[in-house]
């Protein structure tokens, strides 16, 4: 009996604070304030007003928006793009974690990141290729895995270009 009665204030309990705790979209004037750390540079982007940012989250890519459930999201090699009024920005990052915080700030820590306009389709190209025959070759297993892991990430290079 009495575990019947905790069971019931609990459930009336959880559907109190489901419903006052109800999310909404983000209002127009609302922003998320977003800082892109870099383990050997303090801040590649610092703090900017952001409308949204779009991240390649390993679960698929996701945009982020003010008032976004905090979450943690492990980052697989990809494109971030930082929306802004003015336009928007576009990074390649070789993956990592980005972090929601409750107060519409955004932290994203890549372990390499840098300027999608800082790349060469034509070296990306070639990269690849190279990195393919290794892959493909007699070398040792570790030399393959290596060059794979390289291969991917040049293949996800290629891919944010084509986004341009």
């Amino acid at each position: 009996m009495a575990s019947h009665l905790l069971r019931a204030s609990a459930r009336r309990g959880a559907i109190a604070l489901a419903q006052s705790q109800r999310r909404g979209y983000a209002e127009v004037s609302d922003k998320i304030k977003l800082s892109l750390v870099l383990p050997h540079q303090a801040r590649l982007f610092r703090s900017r007003r952001s409308v949204q940012v779009n991240i390649a989250a390993a679960t698929g890519d996701m945009g982020i928006l003010a008032n976004h459930v905090p979450s943690v999201e492990a980052l697989r090699p990809g494109l971030i793009e930082v929306v802004e009024a003015t336009g928007s920005k576009k990074y390649f990052a070789s993956g990592g974690f980005a972090i929601v915080h409750p107060n519409n700030k955004l932290t994203i820590n890549a372990v390499e990141a840098a300027p999608l306009e800082d790349f060469s389709a034509e070296a990306v190209r070639s990269n690849l290729a190279e990195a393919l025959k290794i892959v493909n070759g007699n070398g040792s297993e570790e030399d393959k895995l290596e060059a794979r892991v390289e291969a991917d990430v040049y293949e996800a290079i290629q891919a944010a270009l084509g986004k341009q």
